[in-house]
């Protein structure tokens, strides 16, 4: 019973394991963020999020914001 308990768990955990995190895996690649992207600058900073990182404007505005976008 212990056997089969421990199969389980190592089967769920190892599923879990292949989600890959994508998360910034296009900043570099991405045309908008040329030499005179401003990450500081809120409003570039959102349309590079949505262009780029495929965000919303809620979640890249509260992204920007925590980087220090104003």
């Amino acid at each position: 019973m212990r056997l089969v308990a421990v199969i389980i768990i190592a089967l769920m955990t190892a599923a879990c394991d292949q989600e890959q995190d994508i998360t910034g895996s296009t900043s570099a690649a991405c045309p908008l963020r040329n030499s005179s992207y401003n990450p500081r600058d809120m409003n570039q900073c959102v349309n590079a999020c949505k262009a780029c990182d495929r965000g919303t404007t809620v979640t890249c505005s509260t992204s920007c914001t925590l980087k220090g976008a104003r």
